[in-house]
């Protein structure tokens, strides 16, 4: 079984064919899906999404994009989403210092607000990072040090001192499809470097299709090729890292639950 830990099903790019794709998913052995929030406004949407079939999960927050329009202050409305059964996680959250759709300050501080609502809830925080490292190692450090709390970074493109920091701070690293692009050599490297139980696997669908696949719309399914990919750049095989991986995020995401027949070693590792 795998498990795709970040991907997007409310987006309109599966709207036509959400069924299909989620059969897709079943048959390449995918077992469970997150789809993430991005936006407190369109959380109900995800929220049913995740309703919609027991092997869906979702989590609640505000991407840094939409920081200066929708972040929060406080996490009382986080917390208050959290409390359904579907909701596993908190965010995503982070900084985007490429793209500064929001000023980073907004972005700080509902970064900071989705961090006390992980460490309150005890849900893992799902840290979107890209071209601020120095920020984010600052800010996971500094709120680390008020108390610890769960995460993950999604789709990780940052330095390999941004993964030891965040796996010394007890977080999760996730790789996307980008992992298996020719290009992403110092990623693929960090990725054989880290401890193989801080390692997570994504779609982050629809974007970042993995090779093969790549430029064509990402979807849950294709989580197996990235796998496999991770598989042969450490030397293991791809059963090994799809039960290693599957095992990680349980642990980390201890709100969802396995699917049936699922080993119970799971749940305790």
């Amino acid at each position: 079984m795998l498990v795709d830990s970040h991907c997007h099903l409310d987006f309109p790019d599966f709207a036509p064919d959400r069924a299909d794709v989620l059969a897709r998913a079943r048959n390449a052995g995918v077992g469970t899906m997150v789809t993430i929030g991005t936006r407190l406004s369109k959380f109900a949407e995800v929220r049913a999404i995740a309703e919609s079939a027991p092997e869906l999960y979702c989590t609640v927050g505000v991407h840094p994009h939409e920081a200066e329009k929708e972040g929060v202050g406080d996490p009382s409305g986080l917390l208050a989403a959290a409390a359904h059964p579907k909701v596993v996680g908190i965010g995503e959250t982070g900084l985007d210092y490429f793209y500064k759709h929001s000023a980073p300050a907004a972005q700080e501080g509902s970064f900071r607000a989705h961090i006390a609502a992980a460490r309150a809830s005890g849900l893992p925080l799902i840290v979107h990072a890209r071209d601020a490292d120095t920020d984010t190692m600052r800010i996971l450090a500094e709120e680390h040090a008020h108390g610890a709390f769960p995460g993950v970074i999604h789709c990780f493109t940052a330095s390999r001192a941004l993964a030891e920091h965040c796996v010394a701070l007890g977080l999760y690293i996730s790789f996307s499809g980008i992992l298996t692009f020719k290009n992403a050599r110092d990623i693929q490297e960090t990725a054989k470097a880290l401890p193989i139980d801080r390692i997570l696997v994504e779609t982050d669908a629809p974007y970042l299709a993995p090779m093969p696949n790549r430029g064509k719309r990402n979807e849950p399914a294709f989580v197996a090729h990235t796998a496999s990919f991770l598989a042969n750049l450490r030397g293991e095989t791809s059963e090994a890292i799809a039960e290693k991986t599957t095992e990680n995020f349980f642990r980390l995401f201890s709100k969802a639950k396995p699917p049936g027949g699922l080993a119970p070693e799971l749940r305790a590792a």
